[in-house]
């Protein structure tokens, strides 16, 4: 059921893969962790689909996981000196300064203070796969709130905003990059936006049981009914066809394995060095620690805490520890973990959603066992 390979301090890891596997907690999934340089973990089991067992190369969506990957290009072009985080987004993008949002800097768009947390006018999934008819949409939308004075966390608009940014400094995507700068040069493991030819990887998303959020008693008003039902990504529905794979939806919509996603976001745990590829200055990195949100926000409704392009440790994500720790997680249970005091990066992708938007049982528990096995 398990395959893969793991040192042996980190036998409690995979022993706890294999019973979430063989109790149908997990259907299928993978784990990794970097190590000093090391994967020390890189395990993977399970069924991708109904009777296709899970590969070393099984890719699967992670949802908000993606934003860590659309946050790290972003910070290769901080380092190359190309994107400023103290400038204004429209000094890249000059049609976002539209309707008062020319003082948004770029630095409130990592840390989720923009003030555009959404779309304002109707949108399809087939609009949204369409970053530059989308991404203008977004440029020309008014303010939902004034920026920098509360977090509402960019649900699945936060990649076409760091997107617009990014093509208009360097001329080139956030897929574009990630692919080309970041992943080939690291072994592949992610993709946002899956060719043809590697659609026969994916994994289909099984939908979560009903989740504990009381929608209705929120109001159509409410940050979290209008982000998410415009447009409604139904996991199934939307997400397990080829439309969508196939789009480079970097608020949501990347598809990658554990292995692929903490062998790229070590080079934040790493002091931008991995396997030999330098992206990134430890000075670039520490700017990921400067707290750029700090309390309720208006659309999660939890107290969160935003760096820039990550969370840092926080007490809704009770199995994410104190320190230099910066993470993600996404919607149904992926996460990744970058920790600088350990040089660790922990990452979990699983197909069965559960019930999950900050934290849930089943992902603070890889997470504490893969700490407790650091020591």
């Amino acid at each position: 059921m398990i395959d893969g390979t793991c040192a042996d301090a980190f036998s409690p890891l995979r022993d706890l893969l294999e019973a979430n596997l063989a109790s149908g907690e997990d259907a299928g999934a993978s784990v990794a962790v970097v190590q000093d340089g090391e994967l020390v973990v890189d395990l993977w089991g399970g069924e991708a689909r109904p009777g296709v067992p899970w590969t070393r190369d099984t890719i699967t969506q992670v949802w908000s996981v993606t934003k860590t990957m659309a946050a790290l290009v972003l910070l290769t072009q901080v380092e190359k000196g190309l994107i400023d985080l103290d400038a204004p987004v429209a000094e890249y993008w000059p049609a976002f300064g539209a309707h008062g949002k020319d003082g948004v800097l770029v630095r409130q768009l990592l840390g989720h203070t923009s003030g555009i947390p959404g779309w304002a006018s109707p949108v399809t999934v087939a609009d949204i796969l369409d970053l530059e008819k989308s991404e203008a949409i977004l440029a020309d939308s008014e303010l939902w709130y004034e920026p920098g004075s509360a977090p509402a966390y960019q649900l699945v608009c936060h990649g076409h905003l760091i997107d617009g940014v990014v093509r208009g400094a360097t001329g080139r995507t956030v897929a574009e990059i990630l692919d080309t700068d970041i992943m080939k040069p690291l072994g592949g493991g992610f993709r946002l936006g899956v060719p043809t030819d590697e659609l026969d990887l994916c994994a289909d998303l099984i939908n979560p049981p009903p989740s504990n959020i009381d929608y209705g008693a929120l109001g159509p008003e409410h940050f979290l009914i209008r982000a998410i039902l415009n447009p409604l990504l139904a996991p199934v529905e939307v997400c397990n066809t080829a439309e969508w794979r196939q789009g480079a939806v970097g608020g949501a919509g990347g598809h990658g394995n554990a292995r692929g996603i903490a062998l790229a976001q070590a080079l934040i745990s790493h002091g931008g060095e991995v396997n030999g590829v330098r992206l990134l200055s430890p000075e670039t990195i520490a700017r990921i620690f400067e707290v750029q949100a700090e309390g309720t926000d208006l659309l999660l409704s939890v107290p969160v805490r935003f760096g820039m392009g990550y969370a840092l440790p926080m007490a809704m994500a009770p199995a994410i520890p104190e320190g230099r720790v910066c993470w993600w997680t996404g919607y149904g249970g992926a996460i990744v973990v970058n920790d600088l005091d350990r040089r660790t990066t922990i990452a979990y992708a699983p197909n069965k959603l559960a019930d999950h938007m900050v934290a849930s049982p089943r992902t603070d528990g890889y997470l504490r066992t893969a700490f407790e096995c650091l020591g």
